[in-house]
């Protein structure tokens, strides 16, 4: 049952704060949810301008992985008090991405419902381009 993928709805609220302005984005999505390895695994496209973007969030007791293919290309890892380099391909090349993670918290009781915190400060090429605040919750599908 490890590799079993099963449907979630879920749900991304990111607040993005820089230089005093604040932004916010939401997100409500059908997805796949699996475990492996003691961790949880979120797995959902995204439309964009540009085309689909394929998500991997990878949920572990220590702290998350966002990847991210297609249309877009992106490699980003928390871990709460850390700052670890990801990358971020443009049509500019491979840009370097740093999170500074201030907390990174995952709860998921048995009925298959669960959220995630993370607070990071973001840089690209060394450079704050701001302060977000990602909340994922997540929830199984009835299976009818």
């Amino acid at each position: 049952m490890a590799d079993e993928q099963m449907p979630v709805k879920i749900r991304v609220k990111t607040d993005v704060a820089h230089e005093g302005e604040k932004e916010t984005f939401e997100l409500s999505l059908f997805g796949r949810l699996f475990k492996k390895d003691g961790s949880t695994f979120l797995k959902y496209d995204e439309v964009q301008d540009e085309g689909v973007v394929h998500t991997i969030v990878k949920l572990a007791d220590a702290g998350a992985l966002i990847l991210r293919s297609g249309a877009l290309k992106m490699r980003m890892i928390f871990e709460e008090g850390q700052r670890l380099n990801g990358s971020y391909e443009s049509q500019f090349g491979t840009l370097l991405l740093t999170t500074d993670t201030k907390i990174f918290t995952h709860n998921m009781n048995d009925a298959g419902t669960g959220q995630a915190e993370l607070v990071y400060s973001l840089l690209m090429q060394g450079d704050a381009v701001g302060t977000y605040t990602m909340n994922i919750h997540y929830e199984l599908e009835e299976q009818l």
